[in-house]
């Protein structure tokens, strides 16, 4: 059966079961049309950015930082282990400025203020203040502390 968004949100509401109408709407439009999962469990600081947010998968054990910018099909994420478990997710300071088709996988940590170029596909430890990019991410820099190379007014 196709239901177009007025009859489906018709439909639920005369469901005998009340869903939030809130969760409904951000899925459908932050999955289903712009392909964003970031589950609501994810722990995540004030101000991150997503910029041209589509196709982003965040894994929900992953900790994102204050003023964090995400950039369009990047995956953030854990990896399966030689012995089938999973590791843990990554956690990503403050002020990390991530580029576009970024994969970011394993239980590694991206210091505060660090940039990741885009295309770079992260696997280990990233230090702080640290431009980093290529497969596997290598350190290109280590930036001043007072540096501003970000674009994007914070």
């Amino acid at each position: 059966m196709c239901f177009l968004p007025l009859e489906l949100l018709n439909y639920y509401q005369s469901c005998p079961i009340r869903l939030d109408w809130q969760l409904i709407y951000i899925r459908f439009f932050a999955e289903i049309l712009f392909a964003i999962e970031l589950p609501f469990d994810t722990k995540i600081g004030s101000n991150l950015q997503l910029q041209h947010g589509f196709s982003l998968v965040v894994n929900h054990a992953t900790t994102i930082g204050s003023n964090c910018i995400i950039r369009h099909s990047t995956t953030i994420g854990n990896k399966i282990l030689c012995d089938g478990s999973t590791s843990s997710s990554p956690v990503i300071g403050d002020n990390v400025e991530i580029g576009c088709n970024v994969v970011i996988l394993g239980p590694i940590e991206i210091g505060n203020n660090a940039v990741i170029g885009a295309g770079a596909i992260v696997v280990s430890n990233v230090p702080e203040h640290a431009v980093v990019a290529g497969n596997p991410a290598k350190i290109i820099r280590l930036n001043s502390i007072h540096s501003d190379l970000s674009y994007v007014n914070r």
